[in-house]
């Protein structure tokens, strides 16, 4: 599957066009579920969302002083070391992720994993060090707007989500926005998203097929950036930050929810294709 051009789509993304959304369209066992039992009061409060990232800009005025904590990953060698950083952002696009999780639940606690540099780009081990922290730590929900296309890794980030998932700790993965395998956003584990072309951030699609399951907001996305900015983005990184703070919201409704039942409630709150 590759991404499509035409529409400004990044890769994955086809199954959530309009010419293409009846494809989506099933007979779920537990029919639509009501959002309003779903979320609660859909602020997210109790909940801490992990941004495993390039860092989160913690004086944004976008984040409305929900960072709690910051953190990053060293490597020496094989060697990872996590340790307490500043709420700074090198890139902008941890920020951006944050700031989309803050937007859709207000209440719910930011805490910055950086593993990417200042070229917004890292390496696996990294990725895998600052993901298995958060699991350790227990965070509720970790949002991965990166991924990892090392076969090397394959087995390390396969274990970790499985970890994850039987810890309590849900991963919201970005596909990549190229048509590559990566990880761990092709795992089933995970609840994996790529954009779709509907600019709206309460609308979102549930694909029966894989590999990715879940399309959302992604395409010209009004997000916080680095030095107090803001820019409009286009990505799947962009998109899945929309499910984790949904993935938030859910949990603070319903704190004893498994990975499985909030990917479930994800599905069974999904707008269904019009006709």
């Amino acid at each position: 599957m590759s991404a499509d051009p035409e529409r400004g789509l990044p890769a994955w993304s086809a199954p959530f066009a309009a010419d293409r959304r009846d494809g989506l369209r099933r007979q779920p066992p537990l029919g639509p579920l009501d959002r309003a039992w779903a979320f609660g009061d859909g602020r997210g409060r109790g909940v801490t969302v992990a941004i495993v990232d390039s860092g989160v800009e913690g004086s944004h005025p976008a984040l409305g002083g929900a960072l709690r904590r910051s953190v990053r990953v060293e490597l020496d060698g094989d060697e990872a070391a996590v340790v307490d950083d500043e709420p700074v952002d090198v890139v902008g696009h941890g920020t951006a992720c944050a700031s989309i999780v803050h937007a859709l639940a207000p209440d719910a606690e930011l805490v910055s994993v950086r593993v990417l540099g200042p070229d917004n780009r890292g390496k696996g081990p990294a990725f895998a060090a600052g993901l298995e922290w958060a699991i350790e730590e227990g965070i509720g929900v970790i949002n991965l707007s990166l991924s990892s296309r090392s076969e090397a890794m394959f087995a390390t980030f396969h274990d970790l989500a499985d970890r994850a998932y039987f810890a309590g700790s849900l991963l919201v993965c970005a596909a990549n926005n190229v048509p590559v395998a990566s990880y761990p956003s092709l795992f089933s584990a995970v609840v994996s998203v790529a954009a779709h072309d509907v600019r709206d951030p309460a609308v979102w699609f549930y694909n029966p097929r894989p590999p990715v399951e879940f399309g959302a907001f992604g395409l010209d996305v009004d997000v916080a950036w680095k030095d107090g900015g803001r820019i409009v983005a286009t990505g799947n990184s962009f998109a899945a930050p929309h499910l984790a703070a949904y993935a938030a919201r859910i949990r603070a409704a319903h704190p004893q929810a498994s990975p499985f039942e909030i990917k479930t409630i994800l599905a069974a709150t999904a707008d269904l294709p019009r006709t």
